[in-house]
C-alpha cells in the first residue's frame, strides 16, 4: 500500500533517516530508532545512529547471514562446515531480504518452508524421528544423500461471510512419499514452518520478562476465553522465557541463531555441538566436518548482534480515517488481547537505541491455542500441537513489497489477510466469528489498518 503521508523522509544512499515531521508515536513502531523506507529493503536497515563499533558488528553479522557456506574441507576455513545435511546454504536463502518465506508453488519442491519432525510415543510425548531426526533436511553435501523433498497441494475450504460474500480458504496437504529414506512410518508427526520476518528482534529481546508474564492468563481467570501462557525453555544452563520462534523455542537471539545454524545449515557451535545425522544415516556420520564445533562463539554472537540491530520500518497512513476506524475494530474484536500493541523496553547495554523505548510490535510473545484448523499435532517442549506464539505484526503491510509475495500464517497457507484471520480458531474463535459478521466496508477498514503496520 502506497503512503499518502506528506513529508516522508526517504532512505538515501547514506542509510535510513528519522523524520522530523512526525508528531505521534503511532507511526514509530520501533521507537526513536524507527526507519522510513517503503521499498524492498524496508526490513534490512540497521538501527539509526549506531556507534561505529556497533555498525561494524552489524555488517560483519550481515555477511555471516547472507554469504553462502561451503562444505569442509575448504580453503575458506571461516566459511566451511556446511552440512552434511542442510536446508539452505545461507540464512538469506530462506529469509529473502530479511522477509518471510513462502511455501512451494505448483510442482516445485519446498523452498523456504521446512518441516520439523517427531515420532509420537504411546503416552502422547514426542521424540526425534529415528530416521529424519528433528527436521527434514532436503540437501546433502557431496557423498551424502539429502533427506528428500516434501510436496504441497491444497484443497479448497469454501464458506461465506455473513453478508453473503463467498470465501475460499486453502488447506495444505503434504506428500512425504518421495523422501530419500522411505516413508516416515507410523507415529510420524510434523510441523511445517515458513521463515518469519526478522525485524525488531532486539526490541523483543529487551522487553522485561515481568511485563510479558503479566499478560499471561493460563487459567483464563478473567473469563474472556483467552488464556495465553509463557513457554519456559532451557537457556545457558537455566530456565528462561521463550520469546522467539513459531512456538517460543528460543529465549534469546543467540539461542535462535545457534539453533538455526545447526538445524538449517548443519553448522555446529558450542551450544549446539552435535551434527543432525541419525544412526541410520551412515554416510552423513562419516562425512568430514569443519571442526568441533564448526562455528566460533564470536560468529554466533556477531550474527545474533546483526539481528538485534535490525530496525523496524515506520507505519504508513496511520492517521487516515479508514485506518483509524480499522484500529478501533482491532480493539473491538479483541484482536489486541493477543496482539498486544505496545510495550516498553528495558535497558540494553551498549545499544541506547533499544533502551527504554515505546515500541508497537503487536504481540504478547505468549503461546495461544489456535484451534484445530491451525494445529500441527506435534508437541514441542511445553507447547502443544495447537499452540503458537503470537507473531509480531509490525512491518506486516510491507511484506509483499519486500518478499515479492504475500503468504501468511506459520505455513504460508493464507494468501490474504482475510484468509489469515479466518483460519483463527481456539482462543481467537470469537474474534474470527466477529470478523465474519462484519459488513464488507468494516472488513476492509480492519485489513487496511493491518496493512498500515
Amino acid at each position: 500500500m502506497r503512503s499518502s503521508f506528506l513529508g516522508l523522509v526517504l532512505v538515501t544512499a547514506c542509510g535510513p533517516a528519522l523524520s522530523p515531521t512526525l508528531s505521534s508515536s503511532s507511526e514509530r513502531s520501533g521507537g526513536e530508532a524507527t526507519v522510513f523506507d517503503e521499498g524492498s529493503g524496508a526490513y534490512s536497515h540497521p538501527l539509526a545512529a549506531l556507534e561505529r563499533d556497533a555498525e561494524r558488528q552489524f555488517y560483519r553479522g550481515k555477511a555471516f547471514f547472507e554469504d553462502p557456506w561451503v562444505a569442509a574441507p575448504a580453503s575458506t576455513e571461516s566459511r566451511d562446515g556446511l552440512g552434511p545435511l542442510f536446508n539452505a546454504r545461507a540464512c538469506i536463502d530462506c529469509h529473502p531480504r530479511l522477509g518471510r518465506g513462502r511455501p512451494p508453488v505448483g510442482s516445485e519442491a519446498t523452498f523456504s518452508l521446512l518441516f520439523r519432525a517427531s515420532e509420537m510415543s504411546a503416552d502422547g510425548s514426542a521424540r526425534p524421528h529415528p530416521i529424519y531426526g528433528d527436521q527434514i533436511q532436503p540437501f546433502g553435501i557431496d557423498g551424502v544423500d539429502g533427506e528428500g523433498s516434501v510436496f504441497v497441494t491444497y484443497h479448497a475450504v469454501l464458506g461465506a461471510f455473513d453478508d453473503g460474500a463467498p470465501v475460499e480458504l486453502r488447506a495444505p496437504v503434504y506428500d512425504f512419499s518421495r523422501l530419500a529414506y522411505g516413508a516416515p512410518g507410523d507415529g510420524f508427526a510434523y510441523s511445517p514452518r515458513v521463515a518469519s520476518v526478522l525485524v525488531g528482534g532486539g526490541f523483543l529481546e529487551a522487553i522485561d520478562d515481568a511485563a510479558i508474564l503479566a499478560l499471561a492468563d493460563p487459567d483464563d481467570a478473567d473469563g474472556d476465553g483467552i488464556s495465553g501462557r509463557a513457554r519456559i525453555v532451557e537457556y545457558a544452563g537455566t530456565e528462561a522465557l521463550g520469546r522467539f520462534g513459531w512456538k517460543g523455542s528460543a529465549a534469546s537471539l543467540d539461542q535462535l541463531v545457534a539453533g538455526a545454524f545447526v538445524e538449517d545449515l548443519g553448522l555446529t557451535s558450542s551450544t549446539q555441538p552435535h551434527e543432525t545425522c541419525t544412526p541410520s544415516q551412515t554416510d552423513c556420520a562419516a562425512a568430514p566436518t569443519g571442526g568441533a564445533p564448526e562455528l566460533t562463539d564470536a560468529i554466533v554472537a556477531t550474527t545474533a548482534a546483526f539481528l538485534r540491530m535490525l530496525a523496524v520500518p515506520a507505519r504508513r497512513d496511520w492517521a487516515v480515517p479508514v485506518v483509524l476506524r480499522g484500529e478501533e475494530l482491532f480493539e473491538e474484536l479483541a484482536c489486541s488481547a493477543c496482539h498486544t500493541p505496545e510495550h516498553r523496553t528495558g535497558y540494553v547495554e551498549g545499544l541506547p537505541q533499544l533502551s527504554d523505548q515505546i515500541i508497537r510490535p503487536y504481540t504478547d510473545l505468549l503461546l495461544h491455542d489456535m484451534g484445530h484448523g491451525l494445529a500441527d499435532g506435534r508437541p514441542e517442549g511445553t507447547a502443544s500441537g495447537s499452540e503458537w506464539r503470537t507473531p509480531p505484526l509490525w512491518g506486516l503491510g510491507l511484506s509483499g513489497v519486500v518478499s515479492g509475495y504475500d503468504n501468511f500464517l506459520h505455513d504460508g497457507r493464507a494468501r490474504t489477510l482475510d484468509e489469515a484471520i479466518l483460519w483463527h480458531g481456539g482462543e481467537a474463535q470469537a474474534s474470527r466469528d466477529a470478523f465474519l459478521a462484519l459488513p464488507h466496508s468494516e472488513r476492509r477498514h480492519l485489513t487496511t489498518f493491518l496493512e498500515s503496520l
